[in-house]
């Protein structure tokens, strides 16, 4: 069935009304209790939710990984079931809903329905519109040091209202297309949940291959096998469309994975000489992130000379650098670095602490033994890794296609027309 005639049989010729998201939700900002205050943080039973929810365990969630206590919310007002929390800084445009009173981390901004119209708009259709409203959000994101959501276009964004005359009709209409979008929603859990348990083997895998006893290896601190330089400077707005390789710390989140030799953003060469420059096999490190989960995520450049802006900073060594993105990555190094972390809003670590992370160095009275023993443990993971996340076969190829056309019928189910205006 062609796009037009589909919906023109399930809309069968009603009227459709739009409102902007400031109509119709409240708009809220979410925040982070005071790590001072441990009452905050002590036998919490409020969920907190952050990007690690949605990361962990999809994007309608009931409960969250942490949780804060009572005290903690603030005037005693929680944002109610049934809202849609919609990251709007840091990494732009990830919604879920949450289906229980909750609060979220101020990356998040929080959209409850307003009475009036809690019996218009399903909670499931207003989860699945949001789709078209991430996309907005990552083609309006503020120019800054922080990558953000342009608020005042966000509260004017607008959510179709079917049949506004007629909720009844307008509801039935709603579920339909909710109904299509859960079964092909469906055809992909199944999938996705085997490759979630491929993931946390892998993860098994890779932390039992970097666990190491005494003999086995020497415990030096990154200060003690090279150097951390601190990036400084660079900008969005400096970004060219052509010119000297640069990176910004925030792309380290959003675009890069475990490896790279190549950026997608450039800076004028004047810029560049007054930038720190990375060379191929610096271990790239972003060091300021809104959650504690991404500080200090790696990427191991491959690459030749780029420019790197502050907030994050390369380690020269002589080690092998995947090896350290690797190590970077282990549940030991991640417990490891929470007790370095400072700041409120603004989660860092410094030069000075980061350079004092041990890192396991097999055979060091061989350099050349040691690179070989490391290249190795590299190759499994490297295996270990394509079997998990390659995209051009087996499982995650499947679940990419699924996904492509399940993506299609969504775009096709939430494209409504709007009168052309005389």
């Amino acid at each position: 069935m062609s796009k037009i005639n589909f919906m023109e049989k399930l809309l069968d010729g009603v009227e459709m009304e739009w409102k902007t998201v400031d109509d119709i939700f409240h708009v809220k900002n979410g925040y982070t209790p005071s790590k001072k205050n441990n009452e905050f943080w002590t036998n919490g039973t409020v969920p907190w939710f952050r990007m690690e929810d949605i990361r962990t365990n999809g994007r309608i969630l009931s409960d969250s990984i942490q949780h804060v206590s009572e005290s903690a919310v603030k005037g005693g007002k929680y944002s109610p079931a049934n809202s849609i929390i919609i990251a709007t800084s840091a990494t732009i445009g990830e919604h879920a809903l949450i289906t229980v009173p909750y609060l979220s981390n101020q990356r998040f901004t929080n959209l409850s329905l307003k009475k009036e119209y809690e019996e218009v708009l399903m909670p499931k259709f207003l989860y699945y519109y949001c789709f078209i409203l991430d996309e907005w959000c990552k083609n309006n994101m503020t120019v800054g040091s922080f990558a953000g959501v342009d608020m005042n276009g966000f509260k004017k964004f607008q959510i179709p209202i079917p049949c506004p005359e007629n909720p009844e009709k307008s509801l039935k209409i709603q579920a339909e297309i909710v109904r299509i979008l859960d079964a092909f929603t469906s055809l992909t859990a199944e999938l996705t949940a085997e490759l979630s348990m491929r993931r946390k083997q892998y993860n098994y895998y890779r932390d039992q291959l970097l666990t190491f006893d005494e003999d086995e290896v020497e415990w030096k601190t990154l200060g003690e096998v090279g150097e951390v330089v601190r990036g400084n400077g660079l900008q969005k707005k400096d970004f060219k469309e052509s010119g000297f390789p640069a990176i910004h710390y925030g792309q380290i989140y959003t675009r890069y994975g475990l490896e790279a030799n190549g950026t997608f953003t450039f800076v004028s060469n004047e810029l560049a000489d007054k930038l720190k420059i990375a060379d191929k096999n610096d271990l790239l490190i972003a060091t300021t992130s809104e959650n504690d989960e991404d500080v200090l995520k790696p990427v191991a450049w491959l690459g030749g000379e780029i420019a790197i802006s502050g907030d994050m900073m390369m380690f020269k060594h002589k080690q092998n650098v995947k090896y350290l993105a690797y190590y970077f990555l282990t549940n030991a190094f991640q417990k490891a670095k929470i007790p370095f972390i400072t700041g409120a809003k603004v989660r860092r670590i410094s030069k000075d602490n980061l350079g004092k992370f041990p890192i396991p160095i097999p055979c060091p009275e061989n350099p050349e033994k040691s690179l070989e023993i490391q290249a190795e443990i590299v190759s499994i993971l490297d295996k270990f890794d394509t079997l998990t996340s390659s995209i051009t076969e087996g499982l995650p190829r499947e679940i990419e296609l699924r996904q492509k056309q399940y993506e299609y019928y969504r775009d096709l189910l939430l494209t409504f027309p709007k009168e052309v205006e005389a």
